[in-house]
């Protein structure tokens, strides 16, 4: 007979084996009967059939990312699948699926003899794969040893026709059925099996081909599941024709196993079949930090994630976390202030502009970045002026080298004085040029003699005399902070940087170096942000935070809190917000102006204008914005060129990156009623103490007048 059906005596013996061995398993299952249920007793000792535990990890599920307020910005995913309870099934979709995978689930064991002799036999005189010979509960542990596989061989193996692996499914499949009750072991099928279309489960299978929840799935729709997981690549209907014809034929088979079973009548399976396959072919949802609207800080949040141990032993089980994981990540994003930011900056800069902005807004207190922009669109079309990094972020987290910071760095020179016993009207007598007496006039904090006398730091508008601290600061005068932080020493004002958290943007040491005060190291918005708004916490300073919670698929909830460390005496902090507020007022922001707040902050143009930067904080929120163009700074300055639609001759921080902080702050505190700062300790730095304004000569009546105090017209 098998000859007469095209099946060759090799492939016959071997089906035979295999029931032979099915039957030989049935004693787990069911109670002997007799002599023949001895020998069964007897066999399954032989082959040493107990039960063996299966490893279940979790299945391969999407992670999903959200903002602050739980909706989802993000997702992640190595297969497409959305894990969910049996009673979230159409009752419909379990009949169909038991019909013709394992008409008798609810009545036998790890294996159905009866089934499987049945299967063989009609799929032996059929001359095709009419029924399933595996139970669900052998199918499931087929998945789980699949899924589970880490390599292209170890997958083949989990599949390939063996005795032993036969053997070692059986034993798995006795345990899960002492395990689990059916219908547990039904539910952990339907989620794992896959149906094509690159769908796996039943419900990302059910919005992929009919855009429905499973819940909601018809008899027609849940035929054409069922009959998609017993060869789910043949019967893919996204890939041709041909495959949906034999889908389509399937299905059918189905319904008329429902009827043979009495699930439902032959009026019923009629109108089912007069259905077209009704594939809708659902796109799947984009993965991906590439596919969110908010990419840069998704890639700030899949960098913490890689980056921390806490999460896997290494960078790849890591990765594997968040693409199989089925975690759900609630993260600091505030959607109304990442629009605010978003706002800002395309009303000033364009996506298609050479010079790119980006900005950071961080929660003073906590270190919650708030909203991470940037003018440039994330992708890989470098024609369309797309940037394939974290322009806001540094190395560490998917971003690049960053931009130099100029002169926002003069605020941690200032609050190195601050710290020194120095008053805000202490100052020094500078000239519009500044060259170090020699090496050794600065060490960097390994005693090195760093200073250079070869070159001269000039005053971006000339200028020199006596500078407070307060006239210093409002100016930005170059000349005045390299001998400021010559005076209060360069790795003190180096480690007060570092206790804000300051570091390179490239993950190098900072250079420490005369011009430190100048802001020549690379840094990116988040770290700027972060430590200025320290300054407006009252000196207490906050790792930056992105997450601050994870829930695993068990529902399993572990949350982040601040991690935070008091690094400035808050006086000190409380004085330098006050000499920085100056700056919208007398300084270097009075053309733009304040936010209507309490607001403090510092302009930072570097050396021959190639980056732009503003950093500046509220009681409330603190933010920093960088513009540079990507190609390279040094060689692509902020001169002569086009932003916006508009030209510039050369560009300043506050021409375009403070007027973005500015539009940002005032949109994203709209509703957040205004915070005042601390008061300054005026006993113990107002007024100037032993570096006072030097008083002039009195004029003697019977001299010709000192023309050394004199103002040339011009300057006045």
């Amino acid at each position: 007979m098998a000859r007469e059906r095209g099946i060759s005596p090799n492939l016959a013996r071997l089906a035979a084996a295999a029931v032979a061995a099915g039957v030989l398993a049935a004693a787990v299952a069911l109670p002997a009967v007799g002599g023949t249920g001895a020998a069964i007793v007897s066999a399954t000792e032989v082959l040493d059939l107990k039960p063996e535990d299966l490893p279940e990890p979790p299945l391969a599920a999407e992670t999903v990312i959200q903002d602050a307020d739980g909706k989802k910005i993000a997702q992640f995913y190595e297969q497409y699948r959305k894990v969910v309870p049996l009673d979230k099934v159409a009752p419909v979709m379990k009949d169909a699926i038991i019909s013709i995978e394992d008409d008798r689930f609810y009545q036998h064991g790890a294996i159905d003899i009866e089934g499987t002799a049945r299967a063989l036999v009609k799929n032996l005189t059929s001359g095709g794969v009419a029924q399933g010979g595996s139970s669900i509960t052998q199918q499931y542990v087929k998945q789980v040893l699949f899924n589970t596989a880490a390599t292209d061989a170890d997958k083949n193996k989990a599949l390939e026709a063996s005795y032993a692996r036969k053997l070692k499914e059986l034993r798995y499949a006795m345990a899960v059925e002492e395990k689990y009750s059916k219908d547990q072991i039904l539910e952990k099928y339907l989620n794992i099996a896959y149906f094509g279309a690159s769908a796996n489960g039943v419900e990302a299978a059910s919005q992929r081909f009919f855009g429905r929840s499973a819940e909601k799935l018809t008899l027609w729709q849940a035929a054409t599941l069922a009959a998609a997981v017993q060869s789910p690549n043949n019967t893919d209907p996204s890939v041709g024709p041909a495959q949906r014809k034999r889908l389509l034929d399937r299905r059918n088979l189905v319904l008329k196993r429902m009827v043979e079973l009495g699930k439902i009548t032959p009026a019923q399976a009629a109108e089912a079949q007069a259905k077209k396959l009704g594939y809708k072919n659902t796109p799947l949802p984009p993965g991906g930090c590439e596919a969110s609207k908010y990419p840069y800080f998704c890639l700030y949040v899949r960098f913490e994630i890689l980056n921390n141990p806490a999460f896997g032993k290494n960078r790849a089980t890591r990765a594997q976390l968040l693409s199989r994981g089925g975690l759900t990540i609630r993260t600091t994003l505030d959607l109304d202030m990442q629009k605010a930011a978003e706002e800002a900056i395309k009303k000033r800069v364009f996506a298609s502009d050479n010079p790119a902005a980006a900005q950071a807004l961080v929660q003073p207190g906590t270190g919650m970045i708030k909203a991470m922009a940037a003018s440039r669109t994330y992708g890989g079309n470098a024609k369309k002026k797309q940037i394939s990094y974290n322009l806001v972020a540094d190395s560490a987290h998917g971003g690049g080298i960053g931009f130099q910071a100029g002169s926002t760095f003069k605020t941690f020179t200032l609050l190195t004085a601050l710290k020194s016993g120095m008053k805000v009207s202490d100052g020094l007598t500078v000239g519009s040029s500044y060259r170090a007496a020699g090496y050794g006039s600065f060490k960097d904090c390994k005693g090195g003699r760093v200073g250079s006398p070869e070159h001269t730091v000039t005053n971006d508008e000339g200028g020199g005399g006596f500078k407070s601290l307060q006239t210093g600061t409002w100016g930005s005068v170059n000349t005045f902070f390299v001998a400021l932080e010559e005076r209060v020493g360069l790795c003190e004002t180096v480690k007060t940087a570092k206790s804000l958290g300051i570091k390179r943007g490239d993950g190098k040491p900072l250079q420490e170096v005369e011009t430190f005060t100048l802001g020549v190291n690379e840094m990116d918005p988040v770290t700027v942000a972060n430590a200025y708004a320290a300054i407006a916490a009252r000196g207490k300073y906050c790792r930056p935070m992105a997450i601050t919670q994870i829930t695993d698929p068990t529902g399993k909830v572990k949350k982040f809190e601040p991690k935070c460390n008091q690094a400035l005496d808050a006086e000190v902090a409380d004085a330098a917000a006050d000499v920085l507020s100056g700056v919208f007022t007398k300084g270097t922001m009075s053309g733009v102006g304040g936010i209507g707040r309490d607001a403090a902050g510092k302009t930072g143009t570097t050396d021959q204008y190639a980056t732009a930067w503003f950093a500046g904080f509220t009681p409330d929120l603190a933010s920093a914005v960088s513009l540079g163009d990507p190609r390279g700074s040094v060689n692509y300055k902020l001169t002569n060129v086009s932003i916006g639609g508009q030209s510039y001759g050369r560009v300043h921080g506050a021409d375009i990156s403070g007027r973005i902080w500015k539009d940002t702050m005032i949109a994203a505190l709209k509703d957040v009623p205004p915070t005042t700062f601390h008061p300054i300790n005026s006993a113990r730095f107002g007024g100037c103490g032993q570096s006072c304004q030097p008083q002039q000569p009195t004029r003697d009546e019977n001299r010709e007048p000192d023309v050394l105090f004199e103002l040339d017209p011009q300057t006045r």
